[in-house]
């Protein structure tokens, strides 16, 4: 009988054949075979031991209990030694496809495993066994059977359960697949194409690339590169960029191993740009995620207060810092696979999220079709708005409530979090969840994501609900102003059911919120803070890219990207691309194409979010600069995360022939239960992790001695390694974006045309503008459209010489009958009154004229 899919797994990975040691191995296990009855075991409230004739242990276990600890058989006072390797076995036989939960672990608070496995049984007897490595003494470990969770009644058998030690090491190889990787998505039909092969040899080795129907259409030789101290391979690379013809299923052959096939097609990546951001619908807290939107993912609110859960509806503060008022706070993502709400992680992801829409209507490439409404999965769809737009809403307003009431201690601070009382276990949807929530302790890092986050809403949301926007700006100017009182109130590590998010340095929140608080408003006090701060000047990109807790480049991306009158701005724009830099070279260096080099050599928490985040730094210095060799180490770089690595992994599920499906999710939970989904589609898994201190159970068990790219495992227990998280996916989202932007990647065309933008007078929410648009090329411009993006709630009202109308931020200006021409060396010049409720006045970034991009 074959195991079910968990015990595969767990077996693959783990059970290596026992063996003798000097002495008999003792068996640990008193009366497993059930010989002398139900001796030696118990089991929780609710559930009557019996042997049968057969003296298989069989029980009935009562359906609608919430938890797989419910009910659990179990066996204490096992002895283990610390170093010592133990085989553990059993057969077991229950409803077919249920899931149990097998544990070697203590027998108190805080219950740490030595083994946790979760098998899926059948309806026929099959025999499972694991090998783990004891990694303290214990006199007193407890062997438990954890049952509970089904809404039927069932019977559960077990019998022959065995405990010895003695075992051989368990050793984890995982598999790599062929030995020549590649992007398993593919590439784009003009830009790079750049292959890893890890071989032996030491000279140059012959490579063929096939077709679909494995007719070759390229060849050439490797180029040795030597030793990778990444991923301890010795590589050579390929380079078949010559090859530009568009088709599905080629494959690379080199070394006597044929890659994964792949595309090469300029619609890569408009697939994955979507799917990453519908990531966060099937994220959200506080509401039904509907089959018919999500197919496969729907379920029941989660958080809102019907019994067994306690909600996010009126929510105080925790204990340890009581306060006299509650919050609604629900609604929001959750943050990764657990029931925690975080302000910091928030802050960034809504942040990128918005960025993706504010990219769409200031790059060159943007297009602001591609993010428009009805282009997203959501329930808000059809509405006017942009979706991405609609689902930062439900974001940024879940971050507004979790500010400190005027009238409290600390008013305008926003809490740190939310979340349970204690972790709770996997799998577990949020409407199960039973746990007290509580509000933590407000600190200056979360009221400055706030402030920063908010100042953006404001801009974005203007065209679309004025009142809304203007709620945004007045919590962000509410949240500087508390934090400016407060710059030294920091959240403290440690503590349970959630997440410390710790930060002890602040000064780059201080900067990214002042960057958005100026460009929102143009006001002189934020501006002083922007270039008062260290931070302007400073380097901002490090080696390790910045995230959560190194907020600092967000700033200096927005001062280079969103349109201001900044004094320095140009000098603000070289330094993205002096960063920029730094992380190109590093893709065009590694032989893996990774643009992620620290000196040290280690592979953080979450790499692959850094990797993107960089990759977004360089998008945007090919954006201020239309420098092909940034744009096309993106597209280089993009190719580790989708398969082009070590592992032969895209670490994107839905992409690619091997894609990580297990993330650590407690309702993406398949490799637990088969009756739940993996993730979505378009789900980054956080990738190798080579700081040992910060492994979780699976992974010490696993990667032991791993170089950087091998600290990685497809397991849903290895929240170090596999985890997913809203801030992990909003770089995916933007890099996906930018790449689905760049077309065919060939050579963009020259400007045809010039504009100029004069505001030549402004008022109290009004002003005037004159445009004048140049034919800088070689043919007339007959009909012409000219296309810009303001970046706040201006408007449109009056105007003449052409015909204007507006939609969102984007501005459409026709010809008038009489101008309707414009000759090469020609130009046409038409004004405008416009509106301006609030915030700055700042010239828009980019104009299209027919389509085509302006100087």
């Amino acid at each position: 009988m074959a195991l079910g899919a968990t015990a595969a797994l767990s077996a693959s990975l783990l059970v290596a054949s026992p063996v003798q040691a000097d002495d008999e191995p003792v068996e640990q296990i008193v009366n497993g075979d059930f010989a002398d009855g139900t001796t030696g075991w118990w089991a929780t409230e609710g559930i009557d031991l019996a042997v049968t004739d057969d003296g298989v242990l069989c029980v009935d276990v009562p359906g609608g209990t919430g938890d797989p600890w419910d009910q659990i058989i179990g066996q204490n006072d096992v002895p283990l030694v610390a170093g010592e390797s133990y085989a553990f076995s059993f057969t077991a036989s229950g409803a077919d496809a249920r899931p149990v939960r097998a544990l070697v672990q203590e027998p108190v608070d805080p219950w740490r495993t030595q083994l946790d496995e979760r098998p899926v049984l059948s309806g026929e007897s099959a025999r499972y066994e694991y090998v783990f490595t004891a990694s303290a003494d214990m006199a007193d470990a407890q062997v438990a059977f954890q049952i509970g969770g089904a809404d039927e009644d069932w019977t559960f058998c077990l019998d022959d359960v065995s405990l010895l030690g003695g075992a051989e090491p368990p050793v984890y190889e995982p598999d790599t697949g062929p030995r020549v990787r590649v992007n398993q998505v593919g590439y784009l039909p003009q830009g790079p194409k750049n292959a890893t092969v890890v071989t032996d040899a030491e000279e140059a080795l012959p490579w063929e690339l096939a077709d679909a129907d494995g007719t070759v259409v390229a060849e050439g030789l490797t180029v040795p590169r030597g030793l990778d101290a990444s991923s301890g391979q010795n590589v050579h690379t390929v380079d078949f960029g010559a090859l530009t013809r568009p088709g599905e299923g080629y494959t690379l052959t080199a070394d006597g191993e044929t890659s994964h096939p792949f595309d090469v097609s300029s619609d890569l990546y408009g697939a994955l740009a979507t799917d990453a951001l519908e990531f966060y619908y099937t994220q959200r807290s506080g509401i039904e995620i509907l089959d018919e939107i999500a197919p496969g993912y729907g379920r029941q609110a989660g958080h809102v207060g019907v019994a067994p859960n306690q909600g996010d509806t009126e929510v105080t503060c925790h204990p340890s810092s009581p306060c006299d008022y509650a919050l609604d706070v629900s609604g929001g993502w959750y943050d990764a696979g657990d029931h925690g709400k975080y302000v910091v992680n928030g802050g960034i992801s809504v942040h990128q999220l918005m960025s993706v829409y504010e990219r769409a209507h200031t790059a060159p490439t943007g297009d602001p079709a591609r993010v428009a409404d009805s282009t997203l999965a959501v329930p808000e769809r059809d509405n006017d708005v942009p979706d991405v737009l609609d689902e930062a809403r439900w974001q940024m307003e879940f971050l507004l409530s979790m500010q400190v009431p005027e009238g409290e201690e600390l008013a305008g601070m926003a809490h740190h979090k939310v979340h349970d009382e204690r972790w709770t276990g996997l799998p577990l949807m949020p409407a199960d969840d039973p746990q007290p929530r509580y509000l933590h302790p407000p600190s200056t890092a979360a009221t400055l994501n706030l402030a920063a986050s908010a100042a953006q809403c404001s801009r974005v949301f203007a065209p679309y609900d004025a009142d809304f926007a203007a709620d945004c700006l007045e919590s962000a100017e509410t949240a500087w102003e508390a934090a400016v009182a407060e710059p030294e109130r920091y959240a403290t590590a440690g503590g349970e059911g959630g997440g410390p998010y710790d930060d002890t340095d602040v000064t780059d929140e201080f900067y990214w919120a002042a960057a958005e608080l100026y460009l929102a408003t143009g006001d002189d006090v934020y501006e002083e803070a922007v270039t008062s701060s260290e931070l302007h000047t400073g380097d901002v990109f490090s080696e390790y890219g910045f995230s959560w807790q190194s907020t600092g480049a967000l700033g200096r991306l927005q001062l280079a990207t969103v349109p201001s009158a900044l004094d320095d701005r140009d000098r603000v724009r070289d330094s993205v691309v002096e960063g920029a830099e730094r992380y190109a070279r590093a893709v065009e260096e590694h032989p893996y194409g990774i643009a992620y080099a620290p000196e040290n050599g280690e592979f953080v928490w979450g790499s692959n979010s850094q990797v993107l985040n960089n990759l977004v730094v360089v998008a945007t210095a090919y954006d201020i600069t239309g420098d092909v060799r940034f744009r096309d180490a993106v597209a280089e770089g993009m190719d580790y995360v989708l398969g082009r690595n070590a592992l032969n992994r895209s670490y994107v599920t839905g992409y690619g022939t091997n894609d990580s499906v297990n993330q650590h999710s407690r309702w993406y939970a398949n490799q637990l239960d088969p009756s739940l989904p993996n993730p979505p589609p378009g789900t980054l898994a956080g990738g190798p992790n080579s700081d040992a201190s910060t492994w979780d159970p699976v992974a010490q068990a696993n990667l032991a001695g791993c170089a950087p790219q091998f600290c990685y495992i497809d397991h849903i227990d290895s929240w170090a390694t596999n985890e997913l998280t809203i801030n992990w996916n909003a770089p995916l989202a933007w890099v996906a974006g930018f790449l689905a932007d760049q077309g065919d990647a060939a050579l963009p065309a020259g400007a045809p045309c010039q504009v100029d933008y004069e505001i030549q007078g402004q008022w109290r929410e009004g002003f005037t503008a004159q445009v004048t648009v140049r034919n800088t090329g070689e043919e007339p411009v007959e009909g012409w459209e000219l296309v810009w993006s303001f970046t706040g709630g201006q408007y449109v009202d009056r105007h003449w010489s052409a015909v204007l109308s507006q939609s969102g931020h984007s501005v459409t200006a026709r010809n008038a009958d009489w101008n309707a021409t414009i000759a090469p060396g020609g130009e046409v010049t038409f004004g405008f009154l416009g509106g301006l409720p609030s915030g700055a006045n700042s010239v828009p970034a980019r104009f299209t004229l027919n389509e085509s991009v302006c100087a």
